[in-house]
């Protein structure tokens, strides 16, 4: 029996966590979890799981859920994630969270020698140099959930890191991969949310028409397979069906395949070193792969500048990018402002080399104020 503790278990990747505990009651136990703003699904969780401790994002019902659920200790906001990164128990922290807020419950959860699955990128976007030493001094393990990461994680298993020539991460293309830089400009919240393989959240989703998404894993890859950004690649791939692949000196090339569903890497990484069944066949009938149009999407360019580059630069590119999305759903800007915001915001910023912890987060949060304060008072 392992135990599980889920921080965003109301978005896409936790809800598909908790199918995953659910359907194998006995290897999982989910001991705490951090809840959204919708109270059906709240107690939904509450009712099918017995959680030892949850957080609740505000306040407001704290006093309702305590009395409904007696026998759960109920924390608030962002301590309360600490708080559950922090019990007890031994366990997997599975960080489902979106945005620079699950930095510092990964951050915590590794001092706690509590081991990691990760699908929050922006962990490592922030902050990868500090993590990857975090984890070198708590003796802690990562495991990656990002469909693409897992792929690159397990055709690298069992070799030789001076092999290895490059990884390639595949791209569907998002929403607009068939528009042109000029039909882009009337796109509509609705148009960017409707992803034509996968079912995620709406930032996720945005950041996959953006190509931010990929910018965000070209860093992540960095940091999680220690390989230099000339030796990562970009291609589209518009079934998603191979989600990455590694070239090695010998010309053998191996690659990951798998159906569009992310409940697979995400029991990989639950269950590892073991497999689960999983009952869906492949159709591998028809594979197509084009060469990355940089041109068309800026924003991935500007990911390898800014992971060359490190620094604060990630961390500035992180922040500028929640904002410009966060205004987008909002319609207070479109589509194509959310590059100009982000490839502006860079550019007039002044790097810092080697920055610390409170560097990174006193950044992230003054890049993201004053973006959405700028654009608001308009």
């Amino acid at each position: 029996m392992k135990y599980i503790y889920l921080l965003g278990a109301t978005g896409s990747i936790g809800r598909q966590t908790l199918d995953i505990i659910k359907d194998n009651p006995h290897a999982f136990k989910l001991i705490g979890a951090s809840l959204g703003r919708n109270d059906k699904d709240n107690d939904q969780i509450l009712s099918e799981f017995p959680l030892e401790i949850a957080c609740l994002r505000t306040n407001e019902k704290l006093n309702l859920y305590q009395k409904k659920y007696p026998d759960t200790t109920f924390t608030i906001g962002t301590e309360g994630l600490i708080d559950i990164v922090k019990y007890p128990k031994p366990g997997l922290v599975v960080n489902a969270l979106s945005g620079s807020v699950g930095l510092m419950p990964t951050v915590v959860a590794i001092k706690q020698k509590k081991n990691i699955a990760l699908a929050n990128k922006e962990t490592l976007v922030m902050a990868g140099d500090l993590i990857n030493q975090y984890l070198k001094d708590y003796s802690v393990t990562l495991f990656p959930i990002d469909s693409e990461h897992s792929a690159i994680w397990q055709t690298l298993a069992h070799e030789r890191f001076e092999d290895i020539e490059k990884i390639v991460i595949t791209a569907s293309g998002g929403a607009f991969r068939d528009l042109n830089r000029d039909e882009l400009n009337d796109v509509t919240v609705e148009d960017a949310l409707r992803h034509p393989n996968w079912s995620m959240g709406p930032k996720v989703t945005i950041d996959s028409a953006t190509m931010m998404n990929k910018g965000l894993e070209i860093i992540e890859a960095h940091h999680l397979f220690q390989l230099p950004y000339e030796k990562i690649e970009t291609m589209l791939h518009k079934e998603s069906i191979v989600h990455g692949m590694a070239y090695f000196k010998d010309g053998t090339v191996k690659a990951s395949l798998g159906v569009s569903d992310m409940r697979i890497p995400i029991a990989y990484a639950l269950t590892y070193p073991n497999r689960s069944t999983y009952p869906k066949t492949l159709d591998l009938k028809q594979l197509t792969f084009q060469a990355m149009d940089f041109d068309r999407f800026p924003l991935l360019a500007l990911a390898y500048h800014v992971g060359r580059q490190g620094g604060l630069l990630p961390t500035v590119m992180n922040a500028a990018n929640e904002a410009a999305v966060k205004l987008f759903i909002e319609e207070k800007i479109t589509f194509l402002g959310i590059e100009e915001i982000v490839i502006r915001t860079v550019r007039q910023f002044k790097n810092k080399e080697n920055p610390t912890l409170e560097d990174i987060l006193e950044t992230d949060q003054s890049i993201q104020q004053s973006i959405i304060e700028y654009y608001e008072k308009r």
